[in-house]
């Protein structure tokens, strides 16, 4: 996200929120612990729930050293990335 979209962001919102994402395993319902990628499944439930109303989110570094973790991460970006292309194209 450029500085501009930020803060076309905030105007649009009209909000500085920004929601923080800070998985522990131990601490995933357990609904969520069935799917293939419980971590990822998690964070995009939080990101699906809470993108109308937040303009960034912000990964736990220490949440987020491990690798399976960070490949997480990655997904969680790709994801996002393919949303705002779906998006752009309506």
């Amino acid at each position: 996200m450029t500085r501009q979209e930020l803060i076309n962001q905030i105007f649009t919102k009209k909000t500085f929120l920004c929601v923080g994402l800070d998985t522990d395993i131990k601490k995933i319902p357990e609904h969520l612990l069935k799917e293939e990628d419980p971590i990822f499944a998690f964070n995009k439930a939080i990101i699906d729930a809470t993108a109308p109303y937040c303009i960034a989110y912000k990964p736990n570094l220490a949440a987020f050293m491990d690798g399976d973790i960070q490949d997480c991460i990655n997904h969680l970006i790709v994801a996002e990335n393919v949303e705002r292309l779906k998006e752009a194209e309506l």
